[in-house]
């Protein structure tokens, strides 16, 4: 196991530590394996997307499958910026919305089909950081290949969960509301989220109610996550389509 330098911070699986001042190590605590991850960053960066430089060797060495060494980034998380109100609710969302549409212009690595695009499934502000380059894209664990709109209905569920369960530490419910809203005022015009059984929040619950990370209680507030994504959506619609009756006058 290679050696690691000063602890930098630790999520549900993994720790990251500094290397020096350019790169860190993130390192799994569960033995997954972090090659597959490391070649959608790979895939991802040579499109021009916002996400940190990796790295296969150190010292001309493989690392362990555990590994991924990465472009140190600085600069807060966008959940940081929040908290500390640098950054607004509508901005965060507008923020997200505009990743989310830059990363499905990239074509899938390994899927035949021409509609799949990369999915980062787990796309909320605790995984982006607002770097002095800009924001940044963190976490690519999850990700896979599909369509878009899978991924919009993940992020807009993750983040409604987080306002059905207990806001972001130093962030009041409105705020992540607000969040939410503002990502679905800005989804892509191609992306649809209806609350049909077989649609793409469906899919969504269902993989996050399948997740082993996820707590009782996260799991417990799965069906009013589902029900206030709509409830944004259908107020959405009410009011362009009020807007569309006074301009028709």
């Amino acid at each position: 196991m290679w050696r690691t330098g000063k602890p930098l911070g630790s999520g549900r699986s993994a720790d990251v530590y500094a290397i020096d001042d350019h790169w860190v190590l993130r390192r799994h605590r569960n033995g997954l394996d972090a090659t597959a991850e490391a070649a959608v960053m790979t895939h991802l960066a040579e499109h021009g997307c916002p996400v940190p430089d990796v790295r296969l060797t150190v010292d001309g060495r493989p690392l362990p499958r555990t590994d991924l060494v990465m472009r140190r980034l600085y600069g807060p998380s966008m959940l940081q910026a929040l908290v500390q109100g640098t950054i607004t609710a509508t901005e965060a969302g507008r923020i997200l919305a505009g990743l989310l549409k830059r990363l499905h212009t990239v074509p899938a690595r390994t899927s035949t089909d021409p509609s799949h695009r990369i999915l980062h499934l787990d796309l909320h502000p605790d995984n982006v950081m607002l770097t002095p380059d800009g924001p940044m894209v963190i976490d690519w664990s999850n990700a896979d290949e599909g369509p878009p709109a899978l991924d919009w209905a993940m992020s807009a569920l993750i983040i409604a969960q987080v306002a059905e369960s207990g806001p972001f530490e130093g962030a009041g419910a409105e705020d992540v509301r607000e969040v939410l809203a503002s990502l679905l005022r800005h989804r892509a015009p191609a992306i649809t989220l209806d609350g049909s059984g077989t649609g793409h929040l469906a899919l969504a619950r269902a993989r996050r109610a399948a997740d082993p990370a996820m707590s009782e209680a996260e799991t417990a507030v799965l069906g009013p996550a589902v029900t206030l994504v709509l409830g944004l959506l259908a107020a959405e619609e009410a009011q362009g389509q009020s807007t569309r009756e006074r301009n028709a006058r």
